[in-house]
């Protein structure tokens, strides 16, 4: 990183090529790019580990953080499903995985969850795996199965040449051409490499590798959805926060427009500083409002407890545990799950009825399904961007 010295001529990162066939792809620079970090730079990442820094003091707090992970989870796959325009909403989701019915596309369901799938493959294999190409290829083929993408060869590092533009362009039309195929496998090489760089702070890792590898575009579909599984998963290895709690997606959706304009930026004139302080103010924003939902549950279920309280009983208490796991559960698979008898677990259900805390969710006769609507109502709120401290604007001179 370059800290001092007269601000740089810009450059783009990386260079095109003439490929076979006569059109010109991009080939980016291996990482990491040169950095001029300003005072209002370092302040952002300064705003962004604290941030960071509350939410893991949060989780390392709670008695059962994974408890959390679950809906945080699926709250992440809904919202980067939704960039590519998937329409499944978390409610519909979090009741799909309860046994109700649910006036929704089986295929956007298949890929949401797919995508949890990916994610909670991903944070298991860290245990023995180092992030790496084997480790994308393997979240690759889990994201893409049985849905559309599943044509692009699964967890197969594309043949043939990809591109970006709007919809319906041709290459000749595009607005991005990645690496040809000659080309692919050396720059994605060059990235793992990269995967492995324990000298910067682990926030600007994880900025610098997602834009590459959304420079690279190894893969004929889900290059996205791969790369925002992957700052998550850096953040996780580099043990960053305690449990996984911490996604951007709902970030890069809200400021979609920005998100691709930063990165073509990167690819154009070399604009790392302000791709960091876009990333940055975002990873700043949601570990805010990460901790902002963690502590509503929190403050819900200490309240709930007391109400439910009884001596004769602890099955109301250790039922409303797993209504913050998914705020919708059937009488069965909470049976199932708390090793109690069906009507056992309608009894806890009853009490938790009678306090208000969870209500029936469908109307159906049998396999009953009940919801702790207030629970839903915290993880489905709008996320607020644009509340973190903006940095002052650099001048720039060239």
């Amino acid at each position: 990183m370059r800290e001092s010295g007269p601000p740089r001529r810009r450059q783009p990162h990386g260079r095109r090529v003439r490929c076979v066939g006569g059109y010109w792809a991009y080939v980016p620079d291996a990482l990491p790019p040169p950095i001029e970090w300003s005072a209002a730079l370092a302040s952002r990442l300064s705003d962004a580990d604290r941030a960071v820094g509350r939410l893991a003091g949060e989780g390392r707090r709670l008695p059962n953080p994974h408890l959390l992970m679950r809906p945080f989870v699926r709250r992440e796959a809904v919202l980067s499903s939704k960039i590519e325009g998937t329409q499944a909403t978390l409610g519909e989701l979090l009741a799909a995985e309860a046994g109700a019915a649910v006036d929704r596309s089986p295929d956007d369901l298949r890929e949401v969850g797919n995508y949890v799938a990916a994610l909670e493959h991903g944070v298991k294999r860290l245990r023995t795996l180092p992030l790496s190409l084997r480790l994308v290829r393997e979240l690759h083929q889990t994201l893409t199965r049985g849905v559309r993408g599943e044509a692009a060869t699964p967890g197969e590092f594309r043949r043939t040449q990809n591109w970006i533009g709007r919809p319906g362009a041709t290459l000749s039309e595009a607005t991005y051409v990645p690496p040809p195929p000659d080309r692919l496998i050396e720059t994605l090489k060059a990235w793992e490499a990269f995967l492995h760089e324990q000298s910067l702070p682990p926030l600007v890792h994880a900025a610098l590798a997602h834009a590459q590898f959304e420079a690279i575009h190894p893969f004929l579909d889900g290059n996205g959805r791969v790369g925002r599984l992957l700052i998550t998963l850096l953040l996780v290895e580099r043990q960053v926060l305690p449990t996984p709690l911490l996604y951007l997606s709902a970030f890069f959706e809200a400021t979609r427009r920005e998100y691709y304009a930063r990165l073509l930026a990167i690819t154009e004139e070399g604009a790392w500083e302000a791709w960091l302080d876009y990333v940055l103010r975002g990873v700043a924003e949601q570990a805010d409002d990460a901790l902002t939902r963690v502590r509503r549950i929190e403050e819900l279920l200490v309240r709930w407890r007391e109400e439910v309280a009884d001596a004769s009983s602890r099955l109301p208490e250790r039922a409303l545990g797993l209504f913050v796991e998914n705020p919708f559960w059937s009488v069965t698979k909470l049976a199932a799950r708390m090793g109690v008898a069906f009507t056992t677990a309608q009894r806890a259900i009853d009490r938790l009825e009678v306090a208000g805390i969870v209500r029936l969710a469908t109307e159906a006769k049998r396999n009953r399904v009940y919801v702790a609507k207030q629970i839903l109502d915290i993880l489905e709120a709008p996320s607020r961007i644009g509340t973190a401290r903006r940095a002052p604007a650099k001048r720039r001179t060239t």
